[in-house]
């Protein structure tokens, strides 16, 4: 489980850049970025031979939420830091959201162009089109490519290379706008109680 925590946070940095990089679909991304308040949706997370699914929440700035379905595992970010929470050990790890590509996503204002974001490359198709990027003077450390629908212009997955190749790719389905999430939901919530059989129990 704590893999898929070094993964995520491994995501959105370093890239050698040479390739072609189209300054309207970048400019389009960042208009996007910068629009959205909050959103909710599913997502589907294929990494290590593994799939994985579950809710995404967003809310700018600096909050995020993952609950993956079928794993004991949360993913959380109060705004400050981001939390990776193994139920099933009663274990929380910690880094700081700016460390993450969350972090980057969540910024109050996204800077695609000249800030310390660096977009190496663009593709462009039919429907979509992708960005890839890095944070500047990180290289070695991996690299993020985020997908966008075309018309309109919507979050459409990412595909994450981490320091030592290992890749994690999530697809979002159903995202709508939502900024009335409840006061407290991108909080880290642990309740301990007696077990019956004499052991701690908790739960969300």
């Amino acid at each position: 489980m704590k893999k898929i925590f070094m993964i995520i946070c491994g995501m959105f940095i370093s890239l050698t850049a040479d390739a072609a990089v189209d300054k309207t679909l970048v400019q389009n991304a960042e208009k996007y970025l910068n629009s959205i308040g909050g959103l909710k949706g599913s997502f589907v997370q294929m990494a290590n031979g593994k799939t994985e699914s579950g809710l995404f929440s967003m809310l700018r700035p600096g909050r995020v939420r993952l609950d993956y379905k079928n794993a004991p595992i949360q993913l959380i970010s109060d705004g400050k830091d981001l939390y990776f929470y193994d139920k099933s050990l009663d274990q929380i790890t910690t880094v700081p959201l700016t460390s993450t590509p969350a972090g980057i996503l969540v910024r109050k204002r996204i800077d695609l162009q000249n800030s310390d974001i660096n977009v190496s490359e663009t593709s462009n198709d039919k429907k979509t089109f992708t960005l890839k990027m890095n944070l500047r003077n990180q290289e070695g450390l991996g690299y993020m490519s985020v997908v966008f629908n075309k018309s309109p212009v919507k979050l459409n997955s990412w595909s994450v290379v981490d320091a030592t190749g290992n890749q994690t790719d999530v697809v979002f389905s159903n995202l709508k706008s939502k900024t009335d999430f409840g006061k407290n939901y991108f909080q880290l919530s642990r309740h301990k109680t007696v077990s019956t059989n004499g052991g701690d129990d908790f739960y969300d």
